[in-house]
């Protein structure tokens, strides 16, 4: 473990974490998320660009994170993370901008609507119209990578339950930053007695759960995707850290992927926060990270397709 990143859980138990112990309005965590990204400017070898998806008269805001240097080899559609209840793609911009670079593709991240104004299965609903905008517009399905963090990693492998489900063409790559997959908390509370999470406090999960849910059944796969069926879905990465509360939604997902025959590489991170790739640039960690993960998508090209963002 380097010493940034102890200076790091030091910092995040200090600081973040006391302040998501106690923050009670969801407009109050949007506007701290949206202060804190705003220290980490947009890299320079990309650049944004504001999008609206549609398909089937459903629609849904977008944020491309567009590689200068990309022949337009595919997209990584990306989901942020935030709990259900802050976040937007402004938030990941930066991360996006830097797997734009790594991967040599364009990033693509809804800004999929959030709890409590919109209850689940808005989100999801969102997500899929996303997948189904960028099949229309003519991106091949294994040309397509899917990838998010936290919330966000729960809302990804939601949709790729559904994708299967509804008989659309599997991704080419799956991955997934400290996935929330288990929303019926079964193993959450246990994990969090198991482990010093210096960012997310345990006792505050079946809150956030609970707006995002307010009375759906958790045991819906589209809500818990530890319960969904993956049978024939692409390989699959999840990065996690040692000392989540997590943890537990990580192993159990890949034991659940490995189930039903999936390919699944899953790396756990000695010490590691909750998303800790958010910090690249500046913790030699998240800079490993997004290499291996990097080495795990590969490096795409070919000819982009028809429908690019407009």
């Amino acid at each position: 473990m380097s010493l940034r990143l102890k200076a790091l859980n030091a910092g995040l138990r200090l600081i973040a974490r006391r302040y998501l112990a106690h923050v009670r309005e969801p407009e109050n965590l949007r506007r701290s998320f949206a202060r804190t990204a705003r220290l980490y400017a947009p890299v320079p070898w990309s650049w944004l660009l504001g999008d609206c998806l549609r398909h089937g008269g459903h629609s849904v805001s977008a944020t491309w994170a567009m590689n200068r240097r990309s022949a337009g080899a595919g997209v990584v559609l990306y989901f942020h993370g935030g709990g259900y209840i802050a976040g937007t793609p402004q938030t990941h911009a930066r991360l996006a901008a830097r797997l734009a670079q790594l991967t040599g593709m364009h990033l693509c991240l809804p800004d999929y609507r959030l709890a409590p104004e919109n209850p689940f299965p808005a989100a999801v609903d969102d997500a899929f119209c996303a997948y189904q905008t960028l099949l229309q517009r003519g991106y091949p399905p294994d040309r397509i990578v899917l990838g998010g963090d936290s919330a966000g990693g729960g809302l990804m492998f939601a949709l790729l339950h559904l994708i299967g489900r509804k008989g659309l063409g599997w991704p080419g790559r799956v991955f997934a930053f400290s996935p929330w997959t288990d929303l019926t908390l079964s193993r959450d509370a246990a994990a969090g007695e198991a482990v010093d999470d210096p960012l997310l406090p345990a006792e505050r999960m079946a809150e956030l759960r609970d707006m995002y849910l307010q009375g759906a059944d958790p045991d819906d796969p589209r809500a818990s995707p530890l319960l969904g069926e993956f049978v024939g879905a692409p390989p699959v990465m999840i990065q996690v850290g040692s000392n989540e509360i997590l943890l537990d939604d990580s192993r159990l997902m890949a034991t659940h992927l490995r189930g039903q025959g999936v390919e699944v590489r899953l790396d756990v991170w000695p010490g590691a926060p909750h998303v800790w790739q958010m910090f690249h640039g500046r913790l030699p960690e998240a800079d490993r990270a997004l290499a291996d993960l990097a080495g795990f998508i590969g490096a795409g090209s070919g000819d982009a397709p028809a429908g690019q963002p407009r």
